[in-house]
């Protein structure tokens, strides 16, 4: 008929998933950047002190989104959430945010972090923009 389920008992049967948030930081930081890279296809968040170590990253992939929905504000508001939850275990108090790119979860990913209760300071944004760019081909003689 088919095959024949073994529930096995112990290590592995009723293991869930663990977040990824530890329950004690060796760190302790008040103050820190957020820089939040949002493309079309995926969104980064790094958090670093104020001298530019880092602290901490996550991004749409890494939590488990696939394909085009890591471009989603709904995958970026969560990796937002999963930062502000490491950085509120560290004591993070205060960030300034550096914005940069033109996708869709430049501001869910934010809100997602803010969401575990840590003040911003100022937000900035640093994408790139072209003044004139390259100059263009010649058109093609035939």
């Amino acid at each position: 008929m088919g095959k024949k389920r073994i529930v096995k008992t112990g290590e592995g049967a009723d293991s869930e998933k663990k977040s990824s948030v530890s329950s004690v930081s060796k760190k302790k930081v008040e103050m820190g950047t957020l820089y939040v890279q949002s493309t079309y296809n995926n969104t980064k968040i790094v958090l670093t002190d104020t001298k530019g170590n880092v602290l901490t990253t996550s991004s749409s992939g890494s939590i488990g989104f696939k394909g085009a929905k890591k471009g989603t504000p709904f995958a970026a508001a969560k990796v937002g959430e999963i930062v502000g939850a490491k950085a509120g275990t560290m004591g993070m108090r205060e960030v300034s945010v550096v914005v940069k790119g033109v996708g869709s979860g430049r501001e869910s990913g934010i809100r997602g972090f803010i969401s575990k209760g840590i003040s911003i300071n100022s937000i900035k944004d640093v994408t790139p923009v072209p003044h004139n760019g390259p100059k263009p081909k010649k058109p093609r003689r035939v």
